[in-house]
């Protein structure tokens, strides 16, 4: 009989937290516990308790710090010794990091200094994020190229889809092209959809006719939730005769902004916000609900909602060129807008008016991007141990 091997999960966000890659490391973990022992290290959130007992694989926390102005907390490992304690005792066979900072630095220190395999998984445009946070691109980019240093020091780094891979080899410097690893879902397609629809009808009083459109996802301005909105008012304007729901699924920072731009453009009538949803069988039925999934993200590499979306025969509307958009084929699995209010709304407005060209691709959503985790872990853990007997 082979020895299981021991691996070790790093991130920096973790449950109560919700998010797509919270959602990836949980997903890894619960099926690689399954021939592996598996530790996933994360921090810890000094307000929000968690039952970390009723998941099928150990958890170790770190301190952290409130972080102002963001939806996040940084973790501390080098001031917490309790958990360097509780990491050095444990005897990893390779190190999985999902984050490039301090969490993800102790998994790398870690493997350097045990010499076993490190692997990064690239999330994130990241220079996008430090030129919201720091105005300046010459600063950016410094920090970019700072992180790329640390992801080339990796054994390996695997991208979430093509787009993400090229963009870190082309645009960012990392030294090689990046294996792609998609991301998938364990949302299962459901099996009764006209009973998921009365379900969700029945609980925000809509009638079977009225079309609905969803995002689902931190309510965010980065998730482009505001251009959004603004399109809802120019289909409103350009069909006054038709009768929509926008459904918004998820919290964050930005909620009282987002009630703003619905009250400035009067669509409180259009508009439901249901707040954060954790029962995966009720968030699959607002998904099997759903004509279309809107999602204009610039600034999401390949995010889980849309391959969930895809679970329930739910299109997809996202912009031209994103990298969330890498997988998608415009009119065939997908549809694709250019990035203004106008031509995304003109796109849901055609969409709406072929309803047998939107069955054609809700179907084909179905067979090409509906990605099940079983199939992507298998490979990966088969991938952890070619590394391992190479180290």
């Amino acid at each position: 009989m082979k020895k299981k091997i021991t691996i070790g999960i790093f991130n920096d966000s973790f449950y109560p937290m919700a998010d797509g890659v919270i959602l990836v490391i949980d997903n890894y973990a619960r099926r690689l516990s399954k021939y592996a022992n598996v530790i996933v290290f994360v921090p810890k959130y000094f307000r929000k308790k968690y039952d970390d007992s009723k998941f099928p694989y150990k958890v170790v926390r770190c301190h952290s710090l409130k972080m102002p102005l963001l939806d996040y907390s940084l973790p501390i490992p080098k001031l917490d010794v309790k958990f360097r304690k509780i990491l050095n005792k444990h005897k990893l066979d390779i190190v999985h990091i999902h984050s490039p900072f301090t969490l993800g630095v102790a998994g790398y220190e870690y493997a350097e200094e045990h010499n076993i395999p490190c692997v990064a998984t690239m999330h994130s445009q990241f220079k996008q994020d430090f030129e919201k946070a720091v105005k300046v691109k010459k600063i950016a980019t410094k920090l970019t190229d700072k992180l790329i240093r640390f992801f080339n020091k990796c054994d390996e780094c695997w991208a979430v889809n093509s787009e993400v891979a090229r963009i870190y080899y082309e645009e960012y410097g990392y030294k090689t092209m990046p294996r792609v690893m998609n991301n998938a879902t364990e949302m299962v397609t459901l099996k009764d959809l006209k009973k998921a629809c009365d379900k969700i009808n029945k609980l925000h009083n809509i009638t079977a006719k009225t079309k609905v459109f969803l995002f689902v996802g931190r309510i965010n301005t980065l998730k482009n939730i505001l251009f959004i909105a603004d399109s809802l008012k120019y289909i409103k304007d350009q069909k006054p005769s038709w009768a929509f729901k926008m459904i918004y699924v998820g919290a964050g920072r930005d909620e009282e902004k987002l009630k703003d731009k619905i009250s400035d453009l009067s669509l409180e009538n259009d508009v439901i916000l249901t707040g954060k949803i954790m029962d995966r069988e009720l968030l699959a039925s607002y998904f099997a609900r759903a004509d279309l999934f809107l999602f204009p993200s610039v600034y999401d590499a390949s995010s889980i909602v849309q391959i969930e979306a895809a679970s329930q025969k739910t299109p997809c509307v996202f912009l031209k060129g994103t990298a969330t958009a890498a997988t998608v084929t415009d009119d065939v699995n997908g549809f694709l807008s250019d990035y203004t209010v106008e031509d995304y709304g003109n796109k849901i407005i055609s969409v709406i008016n072929n309803e047998k060209h939107l069955k054609k691709v809700s179907n084909n959503a179905h067979k090409q991007l509906y990605k099940k985790w079983d199939d992507v872990v298998d490979g990966a853990y088969e991938i952890y141990l070619d590394l391992i007997n190479k180290k």
